[in-house]
């Protein structure tokens, strides 16, 4: 069979079918363990109460949530930088330090620690936090007014970009034109909107009851259908480009008689009974689901990711588009194997809190009848009113002595103490935070040693750290990479980014790689805070000593690294703002100073005088002639050499032709060999050397 494109209808009925599936998977599985979680945050319990007795609630969900939030809070914001990307390639280092920068201080403008407190708070109450990134883009209008233009002003300025006329009059006067006629000339009043289009990066956390997802969903990335159901007003569905008409009559989440109100109700404590939809229909609730599902909607026989606009309670399919990604990120603390929704805070310890507030109240009830104990009276020998009047220093009448008698009620408080001492260490060892944990129990520590007292601490502190890692493999690495994306994907030009120090760095997000690794800087499992400093502090000292030992140049540690170190140190002790201590440093700077530094030495350098400096050359130029002549001189010797070799063979040559012709002619020989031998004498007699004082030869 042939895979066909859906029709319209098809679409209704598959995505109609899909939420109905997810809603009702949720509130009937999911929704009332949740609702129960709120309840008991909230100081209640479900043993009941007794009338006279005492109704104290032993809050132990609300007391472990609230002791954990800080140690996870502070794992992930402790450092400028919670998250690192890592590039796939060489050459995308220098631009995964640049999104690491940018998508960091993104997440600290848009408000990154409410929302991670959110999603936390969420995920330790509710088993799941959630939290929404996408791309919001907004036009946003400004009125002007103009009176009395001409037809070229009110030409020019309607007819300009983003400019829509709100109202517009136009009257006549009489003028003189350039003819010096009299002519009737129109004058224009004016109200324009101007619109302009603003688009920026959008995080927020979604309350648990408006996500939704099927039951056969193992994460979001294998989920069938996974919703977003809240309300929204009319008149914001109509900015989006919805008719008033066809929005107007939508439900709201109010008509769909659904556990969400129960849920938000729970959560808030108060119900919002305002309603001006009589008054003003634009601001009417309408119920909006946005259904993210794959579908074949062409019929190529592969399905695509959609994300389908759905309103009303009969989630009538207002749009539809291809969409690239899940906008969302869980957070779980501890996740179950093979299902989406894990286990909370509460689910672990909400039967603990149901029986800390049995005990805890019978100590308060004995010691209640202990200090106020039962009377027995001797009945019509006693005063009734004032045996009823607990006023010190009261008088009892009585008609009989001895008509009074209190009833003993043994004090077994103090033996019940230590069944409540055993439920808080249950508590303790499932949550994972105990008094010894946060230094707060120093009988149990004062008698052991310091590095006692730490194993004891990092031992009472590893479920706290199994759920950050958690956390951080799950929700914010998810968060992060999300906001990669969408910085990559909506940027439409290169632009600047603010670093450290209040400097601007030129960077291009349309260069990045989406697919960067995350690394969430926990730091978990490899030492606590003072093997941290201890590790700085090593490598400060190893870094000194290469840059004493081998100059800036060394090719292993600059002035980068070293402020880098100086800078995690104050980071560490709680001084996240190092450039209050020192200077900005990166490798731009570090090049421009060492350039300096060898300007400076350059300068430094004995300079000569002109004098020094004319001489100097004159003894160069001498120098230079010298070698020059000697040359010259050696060149012309050795050409001479040369001449006169050729001048002796060419005279042999000649005395042996003159030889042979005599010898020929005349029949008499000639002796060569004297011959040769007076050519070799010295030509001129060899004088002795002049006396160099007296002038005279020796």
């Amino acid at each position: 069979m042939d895979a066909k494109p859906l029709t319209e209808q098809d679409i209704q009925s598959i995505a109609q079918s899909a939420v109905e599936n997810c809603v009702s998977f949720v509130e009937s599985e999911i929704a009332p363990s949740r609702i129960k979680a709120q309840r008991y945050y909230e100081g209640e319990v479900d043993i009941g109460e007794e009338e006279g007795r005492s109704t104290v609630v032993a809050t132990k969900v609300r007391d472990s949530i609230r002791s954990m939030k800080p140690s996870l809070m502070r794992v992930f914001l402790q450092s400028d930088r919670a998250v690192e990307f890592v590039p796939n390639k060489p050459d995308q280092i220098r631009f995964a330090e640049q999104a690491t920068k940018y998508v960091n201080y993104k997440f600290e403008e848009l408000n990154g620690y409410t929302v991670l407190a959110d999603a936390i708070h969420d995920a330790m109450l509710k088993k799941t936090g959630i939290v929404k990134a996408y791309y919001d883009t907004t036009e946003e209008g400004e009125i002007y007014t103009f009176s009395n233009l001409n037809d070229m002003e009110f030409t020019a300025i309607v007819n300009d970009d983003g400019i829509e006329v709100v109202e517009h009059t136009t009257t006549y006067e009489m003028e003189i034109d350039q003819m010096g006629m009299e002519v009737e000339a129109p004058r224009h009043d004016l109200k324009v909107m101007k619109s302009s289009e603003m688009g920026d990066l959008k995080i927020e956390s979604v309350p648990p009851e408006e996500f939704y997802v099927d039951a056969s969903a193992r994460s979001l990335d294998d989920a069938y259908a996974v919703c977003h159901r809240t309300d929204m007003r009319v008149g914001d569905l109509v900015e989006m480009g919805f008719d008033f008409e066809d929005v107007v009559e939508l439900g709201n989440m109010d008509d769909s008689g659904s556990f969400a109100d129960l849920e938000d109700f729970e959560r808030t404590g108060y119900v919002d009974t305002f309603d001006d939809d009589e008054q003003d229909l634009s601001m009417r609730k309408v119920m909006v689901t946005e259904l993210y599902i794959k579908m074949d909607v062409e019929g190529v026989g592969i399905p695509q990711l959609h994300r389908l606009l759905l309103g009303g309670d009969s989630y009538e399919v207002l749009d539809i588009e291809q969409y690239g990604h899940l906008p969302f990120a869980v957070f779980e603390v501890e996740p179950e194997p093979h299902t989406f929704y894990g286990t909370s805070i509460a689910d672990l310890i909400m039967n603990d809190q149901d029986s800390a507030t049995a005990l805890l109240r019978g100590v308060l009830d004995n010691i209640a009848l202990t200090n106020n104990p039962r009377t027995e009276i001797l009945d019509g020998a006693v005063n009734i009113d004032d045996v009823l009047n607990n006023e010190i220093g009261g008088v009892v009448r009585v008609k009989q002595s001895g008509s009074i008698q209190p009833l003993a009620v043994p004090f077994v408080a103090g033996q019940t103490l230590s069944a409540i001492q055993y439920y808080d260490q249950e508590i303790e060892n499932k949550v994972g935070v105990s008094k010894s944990s946060l230094g707060l129990n120093p009988d149990a520590l004062q008698a052991k040693t310091a590095t006692a007292v730490m194993a004891t601490m990092q031992g009472a502190a590893s479920q706290i750290e199994i759920m950050a890692r958690n956390l951080a493999q799950g929700g914010v690495s998810q968060l992060f990479k999300l906001m990669l994306k969408l910085v990559i994907e909506n940027c439409e030009e290169a632009t600047v980014m603010r670093v450290t120090g209040g400097q601007y760095e030129p960077i291009d997000p349309r260069s990045w790689d989406k697919k960067m690794d995350v690394k969430v800087n926990v730091g978990l499992g490899t030492g606590q805070e003072e093997q941290k400093q201890a590790a700085l502090q090593q490598t400060l000292q190893m870094q000194m000593q290469i840059l004493q030992g081998y100059g800036l140049q060394n090719g292993i540690v600059g002035l980068t690294q070293i402020r880098n170190t100086l800078g995690d140190m104050l980071a560490m002790n709680g001084l996240p703002n190092s450039n209050r201590y020192f200077n900005p440093m990166d490798e731009q700077t570090e090049a421009q100073i060492m350039q300096q530094q060898q300007q400076q030495q350059q300068g430094q350098e004995p300079q000569m005088t002109q004098q020094e400096a004319y001489l100097q050359a004159e003894q160069m130029k001498a120098q230079t002639k010298a070698q020059t002549d000697m040359a010259k001189l050696q060149i012309d010797a050795q050409e001479a050499i040369a001449r006169d070799d050729r001048a002796r063979d060419q005279m042999d040559q000649d005395l042996l032709v003159d030889a042979a012709k005599i010898l020929g002619q005349y029949g008499t020989s000639v002796d060569v060999a004297q011959v040769k031998a007076d050519q070799a004498a010295p030509r001129y007699p060899q004088q002795a050397p002049v006396d160099a004082v007296t002038g005279g030869r020796f």
